[in-house]
């Protein structure tokens, strides 16, 4: 039947797999402060994301690309294409979100706002943290993704200032947070696919 099926010009389910080329997730560090920890939690959600190897997975650092406060220049630096390139290339993406006062940072915001189609028709997760695990910054952050035609989704990894840091600064993540970020990377994965077709 092999044969047959590549005579005719047929693929069996493993080898459409073998074709179809890995999706490319961003995991986007949504804090640019000294003594940040978006960081150490980017690169825990990267080493259990690599571990599946159904997608390449990637950090994105908005500290990298030095964008200057949207609407104050002539917009002409450097790191604003970069950016949008970036996020371009891009089919979905997971931030790490902190809550401050009750929302997201300023420099997440900025540089969401630095880029309009470069987001569009793509898929996202969060994972957040905080004194309530960031739950309330996280749906800010909903909010402005609808805007943008990115689709987040359910399974949202809280994480807890209290339970899941040492002082407020190292990082010591509870087991129990490995299922829900399993399951809040299969839906991204499964929603970029999907999106990736009206693209």
């Amino acid at each position: 039947m092999g044969f047959l099926n590549k005579l005719f010009g047929k693929q069996t389910k493993e080898e459409e797999v073998m074709i179809i080329e890995k999706l490319n997730i961003g995991i986007i560090l949504g804090s640019t402060r000294q003594g940040r920890v978006s960081p150490q939690v980017g690169e825990w959600v990267k080493e259990i994301a690599d571990k599946r190897e159904d997608a390449n997975y990637e950090i994105v650092d908005i500290a990298d690309y030095h964008l200057p406060f949207l609407g104050t220049t002539d917009g002409t630096e450097p790191g604003i294409a970069a950016w949008n390139e970036k996020l371009a290339s891009l089919d979905g993406f997971v931030f790490i979100v902190q809550e401050y006062n009750h929302s997201i940072t300023g420099a997440l915001k900025n540089a969401i706002d630095f880029a309009r189609e470069a987001w569009n028709n793509k898929a996202a997760g969060i994972v957040s943290y905080g004194s309530t695990g960031g739950a309330r910054a996280a749906e800010h952050l909903r909010g402005i993704l609808g805007e943008l035609k990115v689709a987040d989704v359910r399974t949202h990894p809280t994480l807890s200032l209290f339970t899941d840091f040492v002082n407020g600064s190292e990082f010591k993540p509870q087991e129990l947070h490995l299922d829900n970020v399993n399951t809040m990377l299969d839906e991204v994965v499964a929603w970029s696919g999907a999106l990736k077709t009206l693209r």
